[in-house]
């Protein structure tokens, strides 16, 4: 029998969403994009029960943090956003793009929590490959393309494999 000490899930889904969750800007901001999903697992099947939080600098580079000295986030932008998966593995989260940090490619902070996980996965979603940026340049150039959003119609997609064949990198944090 599985107990919470044992893994991150399938308990997530209990108390840790909330109905705004995957908007960390409302829905008619304007700029906003929209990425969106699928979790698999190892065998490729999809994870219907895992849950995706963000972290994120606002457009002007501001991260919510009384350490970040350079201003205030922009008005109605959270800079956090948390969305369970659905019952196919996907998920979305609404926001504006991030700017650059000082030393560091514009990027979002991802953590995967789901079943089986002894704890949270962290990996970051980057929009393209910049190599100025020293946490996707050491990362295997052959693995690289595992923390690249892909353009679609409306924002971007960012898939995230837990393991086994293209298996998104994860960070040791």
């Amino acid at each position: 029998m599985t107990t919470p000490s044992q893994t991150v899930g399938p308990f997530l889904s209990i108390g840790l969403p909330w109905p705004d969750g995957p908007t960390v800007v409302p829905l008619d901001t304007p700029g906003a994009i929209r990425i969106v999903g699928t979790v698999f697992d190892g065998a490729g099947n999809t994870v219907p029960d895992a849950l995706i939080e963000t972290w994120q600098a606002d457009p002007d580079g501001h991260f919510d943090h009384p350490d970040d000295p350079s201003g205030p986030l922009r008005k109605e932008f959270r800079a956090f956003g948390r969305c369970p998966t659905d019952v196919d593995g996907n998920y979305w989260i609404l926001t504006l793009p991030p700017g650059a940090i000082p030393g560091q490619a514009p990027h979002i902070d991802v953590s995967v929590f789901a079943r089986g996980l002894l704890n949270r996965v962290v990996t970051r979603i980057y929009f393209a490959d910049d190599a100025s940026d020293p946490v996707l340049s050491s990362v295997d150039p052959e693995r690289r393309h595992t923390l690249i959003a892909q353009p679609t119609e409306d924002g971007y997609r960012f898939d995230i494999r837990l393991q086994g064949e293209g298996e998104t990198v994860f960070f040791d944090v």
